[in-house]
């Protein structure tokens, strides 16, 4: 077994000049790092451990809104307060693109083709376009992300953004390990990957968000670069906004599960409504009682982004060119724990629909023309 302890001399001592560039110039802390190398050496960070230890139940109906019938009264009200919004510039999207797209051969995502020579990229930023020159893009990229899309978004004329309109940032980057806690190579090099869209409040509190702010900004919709389905709507942000008028700082968009699906579920966690991932129960069994499914759609007061959040480091295994290592990562979903969260449940299918992802190139080809279909019937095009 490897020795827990590791000095950072030690560490540098195994990178080269040039990865121990990107490192830095991604917001590598070498020293979590370190802890977080020797916390799961010591078994204290381990994939048994991520389970909570606390009451976790099924949601009470009262505590997931459902998104209204367009024609309502109420919805009526939404649409006209989340529009308002958005006219004042008060509204931007944060398109999280720093994955690195194993599922989809290992390509930059937000780079691909969806249809019409436009990209998931490019779909994002026409609906960022379409509300006027007042809304933003902040885009999260990572070390794996950052250089081809700048080409890419250069290369379509920023899809008709204005310069004041996005703003591009990088999340952290980490180091994977091998399970016996090596540093694990990939060749001569070591291999990095980016940890987790947990870094959301860190990476964008460096810069982004004060120029949000700044420029008038004060709610952000997030979602995953290849659900183009969750689109600017004034209805979603509406509701968003009177939550916040009602002291919410948090929206989260929830869909109901398909058999046998996981991911992160709306429950109770000791009585309090938040986003719990299906490994974190701690009774596997209640993955058939919840329901309800985040779809990694969220609204935020920015004003709630700027501060500093514990969250919880994840032992993650993955597989590389078929070797096991692991990974520290964090999840946006466990924000819902920290801030005042109201919860949304939104269709999965049909034309309202706020989900679509596409993390297999299956998925695409199989759903490219309900896309096209449903983004032209929003008027992204």
């Amino acid at each position: 077994m490897t020795e827990q302890q590791m000095s950072a001399e030690e560490l540098w001592e195994q990178i080269s000049d040039e990865q121990r560039q990107v490192l830095e110039r991604n917001h590598f802390d070498a020293d979590e790092f370190l802890e977080l190398r020797r916390a799961y050496l010591a078994g204290e960070l381990s994939g048994e451990g991520n389970r909570l230890d606390k009451t976790v139940e099924v949601p009470a109906d009262d505590d997931v809104r459902v998104l209204p019938d367009r024609d309502s009264e109420q919805a009526r009200e939404f649409i006209a307060l989340g529009q308002e919004a958005i006219d004042n510039g008060e509204v931007g999207i944060v398109v999280l693109n720093g994955g690195m797209a194993t599922r989809f051969g290992g390509v930059v995502k937000g780079c691909v083709n969806v249809f019409d020579d436009l990209s998931f990229l490019g779909l994002k930023a026409l609906d960022v376009r379409r509300h006027g020159g007042g809304t933003k893009m902040l885009l999260m990229n990572s070390f794996a992300t950052d250089d081809k899309t700048d080409e890419h978004l250069a290369e379509h004329d920023y899809f008709g953004l204005d310069d004041n309109q996005l703003i591009q940032f990088n999340q952290n980057v980490s180091i994977r390990l091998t399970p016996e806690g090596e540093l694990f190579r990939e060749g001569d090099d070591v291999s990095f990957y980016a940890p987790g869209h947990g870094d959301l409040p860190s990476a964008v509190g460096r810069s982004a968000l004060q120029k949000f702010r700044e420029d008038g900004g004060k709610y952000l919709l997030m979602s995953n670069v290849d659900n183009v389905l969750a689109t600017i709507d004034p209805l979603v942000v509406g509701m968003h906004v009177d939550a916040a008028n009602n002291g919410a700082q948090m929206t989260v968009e929830a869909v109901q599960k398909k058999p046998g699906q996981v991911g992160g579920f709306v429950a109770r966690v000791d009585g309090e409504p938040q986003v719990v991932e299906h490994f974190r129960l701690p009774d596997a069994s209640l993955k058939e009682d919840l329901q309800l499914l985040n779809t990694n759609t969220f609204m935020f007061n920015a004003d709630a982004l700027d501060d500093d959040f514990d969250l919880t480091w994840f032992v993650v295994d993955k597989n590389v060119d078929g070797d096991t290592v692991i990974q520290f990562e964090r999840l946006a979903g466990e924000l819902s724990a920290f801030l005042k969260t109201t919860f949304v449940e939104v269709p999965a299918s049909g034309d309202e629909s706020r989900f679509q992802p596409v993390k297999r190139r299956e998925d695409l080809d199989d759903n490219r023309e309900r896309l096209e279909r449903l983004v032209k019937q929003r008027g992204l095009l």
